[in-house]
């Protein structure tokens, strides 16, 4: 397969370089990147030194999809929307890591992220890339919509007990906690080494544009409307999410609270067969650096009795995951190939 990436210099567009090199059927044809037009990609990214010795080019998506089969756009929102067309679309197919084709509503996509969406027609056909829920949708798509960091970890954490109704979603919150590398690598005050060392705060309390898109998602596994509450956190790491949710536990027929081994068997049964989700053992608790460098997420739980709520955690890697990898396993899907090509990335330690 033929792939190109506008955004190639990007920190998400840089783990897509990593991985689609060692991919076995993949070939990156264009290193698309409006800062560095003609610039050598090893130039940007010492990494690469003789490794890619192509020049990046611009971000003309009707040029590069008469050039490949595969599109994935790591850039801001309102970028794609802006330029993607029916033309593009019957000749390529498009994976893209923004929030643009995520969420249905085009009202509540302008409310939240603050922009006016240019091609709201190709909404509805886009696929939200899940991989794990959505699957056999994705086989069939043109157009996916590649899910964040924080949607991924928050949305798998909780998505079989939602499914289920074994919670009561109308308690649920949800802490969660990113690396610096989420923020991206344009340069912002707020992450300069002074400001993001030896610290750790909360931002976007009660306006984060990633909740209404966790809601979505959740509400339709629960098969009515989730209100929540989604507070992200920024921590003195590169990589790395790190979820805590909170919710009330509905109460069985006989009033008491579901036991462990039902809850356990819960997850499971959904996540079971999937190479990428791994439930650890009781009282394991996930962390960031069990996943770093991987594609796995991994889950857990504890029930607490005394307050009739469970707590459920969940922790990925945001570039791979998160970000690049999770567009690479909708790639295989697209293509028809083993989900886990090119993605058998084994977590790194220390």
């Amino acid at each position: 397969m033929k792939a190109g990436i506008i955004g190639a210099t990007g920190y998400a567009g840089g783990e897509l370089v990593r991985i689609l090199l060692q991919h076995p059927e993949a070939e990156i044809k264009w290193y698309g990147s409006r800062s560095y037009i003609d610039q050598k990609y090893a130039s940007v990214y010492g990494n690469m030194f003789e490794l890619v010795e192509d020049v990046c080019r611009g971000d003309d998506l009707a040029a590069l999809a008469k050039e490949v089969d595969v599109i994935f756009t790591a850039t801001p929102q309102g970028f794609l929307s802006g330029v993607l067309t029916e033309e593009i679309l019957s000749g390529t197919k498009v994976v893209d890591l923004s929030a643009d084709y995520r969420i249905k509503d085009v009202a509540t996509y302008e409310k939240w992220y603050g922009i006016t969406h240019q091609s709201p027609q190709l909404i509805k056909e886009a696929v939200y890339g899940l991989c794990e829920i959505n699957r056999e949708d994705v086989k069939k798509a043109r157009l996916v919509a590649n899910p964040g960091c924080y949607t991924t970890c928050s949305i798998l954490t909780a998505y079989p007990l939602v499914k289920e109704g074994l919670i009561d979603t109308d308690t649920l919150i949800i802490d969660a906690k990113s690396g610096t590398s989420g923020a991206g690598r344009g340069a912002k005050v707020n992450n300069l080494y002074c400001e993001v060392n030896e610290n750790i705060k909360a931002y976007g309390v009660a306006t984060h544009r990633h909740t209404p898109e966790i809601e979505e998602q959740l509400g339709y596994a629960a098969g009515k409307e989730v209100v929540l509450n989604f507070t992200p956190h920024l921590v003195p790491m590169n990589r790395g999410i790190l979820v805590t949710e909170y919710a009330k536990l509905n109460k069985k027929a006989d009033g008491t609270l579901p036991s462990y081994e039902e809850i356990k068997a819960v997850y499971d049964t959904y996540y079971k067969e999937e190479k990428f989700v791994r439930v650890l053992e009781k009282d394991v608790c996930p962390e960031t650096k069990w996943v770093e460098g991987s594609n796995y997420v991994d889950v857990n739980f504890k029930i607490d009795e005394r307050t009739g709520r469970i707590i459920m955690m969940g922790a990925l890697d945001n570039m791979v995951k998160g970000a690049a990898g999770q567009a690479v396993q909708n790639m295989n899907l697209l293509f028809g190939l083993k989900e886990d090509t090119g993605l058998n990335l084994v977590p790194m330690f220390p």
